[in-house]
């Protein structure tokens, strides 16, 4: 009796009966590859592993990028009105804890809608009394610097000078004693910590992102709308480099942690990596039917990065990438999801939803 050419054990079990003639060999293995591809792709869509309920609409969700000088890491959400901040700790990172701790350490007041939190590296919470701070973008074109020791000291600043929404943030990643912001109205600004501007760049479309690398201290990636990424030398305050995605809108980019030379970005409906040593993107996909939002790269793998569709739809997809890989290796579906951060030290990212922040973990 003819042996099976190719079999497949486990839940998924499909034989290709012996042939004599190859083409119909041929044809009904490609069969058996499309039937098996579609299985996976459909086995990679996957519920959050972990949910943690939230006091409020959660439109942005930030993981705080630094050490908290305690085995938690800080998360961050903001809501309608809410900034809350809480420490989360995971099972894959301490045999202790089930499924995943939260705690929530403060809830501070905002008043307004937060479209964007940053995380300031002097944060601690193993400093006697405890520092956080934060800023935050709002719907009034306004930052806002919070400052608290969990206890007495609650203050915030608010830093005033953009015309128009402010759609990225970031602290200095060393000190933390400046904070740029880029907006709607083609400007991105350098503040320090009293809100005095020490840097002012013209941008010629809306600035969508702005990064800064531990690596490159004094320089700065800004990403606009049109399609364009620059980098800008603070001490001479001029560009000094640009890369083109040649496509519109570019809606989000990123700077990767774990290779300088690696950027990514969602433009239309496509992901895209450059080599900043090369202008044009070295590689790109589609990957959103219904636009691309954000692109946030892992902070502990070079290769491993995520996206996310155009919120506004009753589902928001989030997918999570390789660049080995041809197709997304996780897709994850959250209700009406909104805002994009990757852990510290897992390959776990989180995506913010109703009233609920979702986790996603993955493989290496």
């Amino acid at each position: 009796m003819p042996k099976p050419l190719w079999s497949r054990q486990g839940p998924t079990v499909r034989k290709c009966l012996c042939l004599t003639s190859h083409a119909p060999m041929l044809l009904l293995l490609l069969l058996c590859h499309l039937h098996l591809t579609t299985e996976m792709k459909q086995d990679s869509v996957r519920s959050a592993a972990y949910a943690v309920d939230c006091e409020d609409y959660v439109h942005v969700v930030e993981f705080s990028p630094f050490d908290s000088g305690e085995a938690c890491s800080l998360i961050a959400y903001g809501g309608n009105n809410y900034v809350v901040v809480g420490t989360c700790r995971f099972q894959e990172e301490a045999a202790e804890v089930e499924g995943i701790q939260y705690k929530m350490l403060r809830t501070f007041h905002h008043g307004i809608r937060v479209d964007a939190i940053a995380w300031s590296p002097e944060t601690r919470l193993n400093s006697l009394p405890p520092q956080i701070r934060f800023c935050t973008a709002a719907a009034d074109g306004k930052l806002r610097l919070f400052t608290s020791d969990l206890q007495e000291k609650n203050e915030y600043k608010i830093f005033d000078g953009h015309s128009d929404y402010i759609n990225d943030l970031v602290f200095a990643p060393k000190e933390g004693q400046v904070i740029a912001s880029v907006g709607d109205d083609h400007t991105c600004r350098v503040w320090d910590l009293e809100g005095n501007q020490k840097a002012y760049f013209v941008l010629r479309s809306p600035g969508v992102s702005v990064c800064w690398h531990p690596e490159e201290a004094f320089k700065l990636m800004v990403a606009e709308k049109n399609g364009t990424i620059r980098f800008y030398d603070l001490t001479t305050q001029q560009a000094i480099l640009s890369l083109e995605s040649g496509q519109m809108p570019l809606m989000s980019a990123d700077w990767c942690l774990k290779n300088t030379f690696r950027i990514g970005a969602v433009a239309g409906n496509d992901w895209l990596i450059w080599d900043i040593r090369s202008r044009y993107p070295q590689d790109k996909r589609p990957v959103h039917a219904d636009r691309a939002k954000l692109f946030r790269w892992s902070r502990v793998n070079e290769n491993l990065f995520a996206t996310t569709g155009y919120p506004g739809k009753m589902s928001s997809q989030l997918l999570v990438h390789h660049s080995g890989h041809p197709q997304p290796i996780l897709i994850g579906s959250a209700a009406v999801g909104s805002g994009l951060t990757w852990h510290r030290t897992l390959p776990l990212c989180a995506v913010g939803g109703d009233h609920k922040i979702f986790f996603w973990i993955t493989e290496m």
